[in-house]
C-alpha cells in the first residue's frame, strides 16, 4: 500500500512538472479591471475568464510559443504571442471597439438620411411627406439649414452658392442634368422619383475627397438594394397619373415607375398669370434592375423625361407678350457594381450616360442645345482593421456640348465645347478611439479643356464629448470647372475654387437631434463677363471672388409629443461676391440672410390620417433699383409660405391625399423688372416679379397591391 501511495505521488509531481500556469490581469486603457473577459490559448480548449479584479489563471500542457487570445464585448480582441513559460503575471490592456453603435462619426457638413444611417436627420418617407415639397425630394431638402429659399427657381442653393455649385449623384455616379427645364417664375423640379431611393446624404460643405467638381454641396441618392416584396402602385392625381411595379426573383429584382403629367385640366380650374398656349405636359419613367452575385450586387438604373410647354409672359420693356416655347428630352443611364474580394477589400464601380436635348424659342430667337456626358468611376476600399480604413480611386468625365442660335434677321451661329476631366483621390479614416476619429484625403483633377491640374486637400476631425453629443471640424479645398454657359463661348479659364472651414456640434438621444454648425467659405477665380448676359462677344475673366459666413441650426423631435414628429431649421448667412457682371462686391440676389423652416407631421389614429404642415420664412433678397445709386442695395419684402397636407387611409392599401401650398395666399415677391429707359419724369418704372400662381392645390388617390395586403404609399407621399 505504501508503494502505491509513493508511486501516485511521483506520477502527480511528473504531471505538474509537465504543465504551465498562465495568469495575469486584463484592464481597459484607463487601467480599470475588466470582469468576464475570455482568455484562452488559440487552437486549444485551455482557458478561463477574468474575475471582479480582472485577474485570470489556468494551466496548460502546451509548450513553446503560443497565441493567447483575450476578448470581451465592445472591446477589440487582442492576441499575445509568447513562449508559454513567460505567460505568467502578465498585464493586458484592451482597447474599446470602434464598431460599437455609440462610436464617434464624421458628420461636419453632412446630413444623413436613411434607415441604415447612424445619425438620421431625415428618413426616406420625409422626402415627400413634407407639405411644402409637393412630392419633390429637392423641396424637402430646402427645409434643412444651409439652403436659401429661391422659390421661383426650385433648385438647391447652398450656403451662398449658386445652384450649379451643388452636384447630385446616384449610387456615387454623377447626374449631369438633375433638374427639369423651365422658364421665368416657374420652379424647376428634380427629375427623379424618391420612392426608388433608400437614403440620402446631403453635404452642405466639407465633403469627402471622393467628390469633385462642386464648390458648395453634394447630394448623393442611393437606390434600394433589394425591395422587401413584389407590389404594384397606382396613382391618380389632379395633374396626371402614375404606375409603378416591383418584381422579385431568387437573385434579383426589377422596379419601374412611369408617370404622365398634364396641367391643362388644372389650369382650367385654377388659371395663373401666364397666357398658356400649350400647358405643361411631360412623361417620365424610371427603372432599377438588381442582380446579386455571391460577393456583390449589380444595379442598372435608367430614367427618361420628356417635357414640353408654350406660354406668353409680360415684360415691361416690350409692348407685346414674350413668347417662350420649350421641348426637352432627357435620358440618364447608370450602371454600378458594389462587392467584396480578397481579405477585407471592397470595390465600387459605375458608369453613367446623360443625353439632354432642348429646343427653346424666345420670341423669334431659336436655341437648340444637345449635351452628351459620361462619367466612369472606380473606388477600392481596404479595412485593415476596425480602426484604419483606406479608400482610393479614379474617375473620368467627358462632356460634348453643341448649341446653335437662329434668328430670322441674323446668320445662324454654332458654338459648343468638348471637355475631358480625369480625377483621382485617396482617403483614410482613422479611429484612434470610440471618441476620436480623423478623415484625411487628397484629390487631384486634370481638365484638358483648360490644361489645368488642381490638388485638393480634405480633412475632418470628430471628438465624442459624451454618449449623446460630439464636436467636429472640417476643412477642404474645392474646385469646379466653369459651367456650360461660359465654356460654350470660351475655354481659356482656370477652375473656380472655394475653401471651406466648418465647426459642428451634434446631440442625438432618444428620438431627438440637435445640430449647430458654423462655417466660413472663401471663393476665388470666379468667372466675370462684360455684358448683361454671357455672349460670344463678351469679355470673360477669372478675377471674381467672394465669401460666405454663417450659422446653421437644426432640431428634430419625435418623442416629446405623442404621434407628432417635427423639425425646426434656422440659417444665418452673410455673403458677398464680385463675379459675373457685378461692378462691385455685393450680396447675390439668390442669397437670403435669414431662413427659417418648421415642419410638423401628426398621425391621428382615430381619423386614420397623417396631417402635416410646413412653414417657410426668409428675409428679402437684394435687387438693383436704377432710380437710386446703389448696386443690389435694396431688398424685396420677406418671404412667407404655409403649406398643409392631409393623407387619409381609406383602407390599409388605399390613400386619399390633399395638399395646398401657401395656404394663406401670401403675395410673395421674387424681385422687380425695371424699364430700360426712364419716363418723362426721369423715373425707371418697374414690374413686380411674382409667382405664376400664389397657391397650388393637389388631390391624389394612391393604391398599392401587394402580397402582404398592408403595404401602402404613405411613405412616398
Amino acid at each position: 500500500m505504501k508503494k502505491i501511495a509513493l508511486l501516485s505521488c511521483l506520477l502527480w509531481q511528473v504531471f505538474l512538472l509537465g504543465q504551465n500556469t498562465i495568469s495575469g490581469i486584463v484592464t481597459d486603457q484607463s487601467n480599470e479591471p475588466i470582469f468576464g473577459a475570455n482568455v484562452y490559448l488559440k487552437g486549444t480548449y485551455d482557458g478561463g475568464s477574468t474575475d471582479e479584479k480582472g485577474t485570470f489563471t489556468f494551466t496548460t500542457e502546451e509548450k513553446g510559443i503560443q497565441i493567447l487570445m483575450i476578448s470581451f464585448l465592445s472591446f477589440e480582441t487582442k492576441e499575445v504571442m509568447l513562449d508559454v513559460s513567460k505567460m505568467e503575471n502578465i498585464t493586458i490592456k484592451l482597447r474599446e471597439s470602434v464598431d460599437a453603435l455609440n462610436t464617434v462619426i464624421l458628420s461636419a457638413g453632412s446630413f444623413e438620411a436613411g434607415d441604415n444611417a447612424k445619425v438620421t436627420a431625415l428618413k426616406p418617407l420625409d422626402i415627400v411627406t413634407t407639405a411644402s415639397a409637393l412630392g419633390d425630394f429637392v423641396g424637402a431638402l430646402q427645409t434643412l439649414p444651409g439652403t436659401s429659399t429661391v422659390a421661383e427657381d426650385g433648385r438647391l442653393f447652398v450656403r451662398g452658392g449658386r445652384a450649379e455649385e451643388t452636384q447630385i449623384f446616384i449610387d456615387g455616379i454623377r447626374v449631369f442634368t438633375p433638374y427639369s427645364n423651365t422658364t421665368n417664375n416657374i420652379p424647376a423640379r428634380g427629375r427623379y422619383s424618391p420612392f426608388l431611393f433608400k437614403g440620402i446624404t446631403f453635404s452642405t460643405g466639407g465633403y469627402s475627397a471622393e467628390y469633385g467638381q462642386a464648390l458648395s454641396g453634394v447630394l448623393e441618392l442611393n437606390t434600394i438594394n433589394e425591395p422587401d416584396q413584389e407590389k404594384t402602385d397606382i396613382s391618380v392625381m389632379t395633374v396626371g397619373g402614375a404606375l409603378g411595379h416591383t418584381e422579385k426573383w431568387e437573385k434579383g429584382s426589377v422596379s419601374f415607375s412611369t408617370s404622365y403629367i398634364n396641367l391643362a385640366p388644372y389650369l382650367e380650374l385654377f388659371p395663373d398669370r401666364n397666357e398658356w398656349k400649350k400647358p405643361f405636359q411631360g412623361g417620365q419613367g424610371e427603372s432599377v434592375f438588381r442582380h446579386h452575385f455571391e460577393n456583390g450586387t449589380l444595379k442598372f438604373y435608367t430614367a427618361f423625361d420628356i417635357t414640353s410647354f408654350e406660354l406668353d409672359q409680360e415684360s415691361i420693356n416690350l409692348d407685346e407678350l414674350v413668347r417662350f416655347k420649350l421641348n426637352n428630352t432627357n435620358l440618364y443611364m447608370n450602371g454600378s457594381y458594389k462587392g467584396t474580394f480578397g481579405e477585407k477589400w471592397s470595390i465600387t464601380s459605375g458608369l453613367s450616360y446623360t443625353r439632354d436635348n432642348s429646343k427653346i424659342r424666345i420670341i423669334d430667337d431659336r436655341i437648340n442645345s444637345l449635351e452628351n456626358s459620361f462619367h466612369f468611376k472606380t473606388k477600392l476600399k481596404k479595412n485593415f482593421n476596425n480602426r484604419i480604413k483606406l479608400s482610393f480611386g479614379a474617375e473620368y468625365f467627358t462632356t460634348n456640348f453643341d448649341e446653335d442660335f437662329q434668328n430670322p434677321n441674323l446668320p445662324k451661329i454654332d458654338y459648343g465645347f468638348e471637355s475631358n476631366l480625369f480625377g483621382a483621390f485617396a482617403e483614410t479614416d482613422i479611429f484612434f478611439s470610440k471618441k476620436f476619429a480623423v478623415k484625411a484625403g487628397l484629390r487631384l483633377d486634370h481638365a484638358d479643356i483648360m490644361n489645368e491640374t488642381t490638388i485638393s486637400p480634405r480633412l475632418s476631425l470628430a471628438y465624442k464629448t459624451s454618449e449623446k453629443d460630439q464636436v467636429s471640424f472640417a476643412f477642404g479645398q474645392f474646385y469646379q470647372n466653369p459651367n456650360n454657359n461660359y465654356l460654350k463661348f470660351q475655354t481659356g479659364f482656370k477652375p473656380e475654387n472655394a475653401t471651406h472651414y466648418i465647426l459642428n456640434y451634434q446631440y442625438v438621444h432618444d428620438g431627438r437631434t440637435f445640430r449647430a454648425e458654423a462655417y466660413h467659405k472663401e471663393y476665388n477665380d470666379l468667372i466675370t463677363f462684360s455684358d448683361a448676359l454671357p455672349l460670344p462677344t463678351s469679355d470673360f475673366a477669372n478675377d471674381g471672388f467672394g465669401h460666405a459666413t454663417g450659422l446653421d441650426i437644426f432640431w428634430r423631435d419625435n418623442k416629446s409629443i405623442k404621434n407628432v414628429d417635427y423639425w425646426v431649421s434656422y440659417s444665418y448667412l452673410d455673403t458677398s461676391r464680385k463675379f459675373e457682371n457685378y461692378p462691385v462686391e455685393a450680396m447675390p440676389n439668390f442669397a437670403t440672410k435669414h431662413n427659417f423652416s418648421l415642419v410638423t407631421k401628426h398621425w391621428v389614429e382615430k381619423w386614420k390620417s397623417q396631417i402635416g404642415f410646413s412653414y417657410n420664412f426668409s428675409t428679402g433678397r437684394s435687387y438693383t433699383n436704377p432710380n437710386t445709386t446703389g448696386f443690389l442695395s435694396e431688398k424685396t419684402k420677406d418671404y412667407h409660405s404655409l403649406s398643409v397636407n392631409w393623407a387619409y387611409l381609406l383602407s390599409p392599401q388605399k390613400i386619399l391625399y390633399f395638399s395646398v401650398s401657401n395656404a394663406l395666399g401670401v403675395r410673395n415677391v421674387f424681385g422687380y423688372e425695371y424699364a430700360n429707359q426712364a419716363d418723362v419724369n426721369g423715373t425707371f418704372q418697374r414690374m413686380t416679379r411674382r409667382p405664376a400662381a400664389d397657391q397650388f392645390f393637389f388631390i391624389g388617390f394612391f393604391w398599392t397591391i401587394s402580397d402582404d395586403k398592408t403595404s401602402n404609399q404613405l411613405d412616398t407621399l
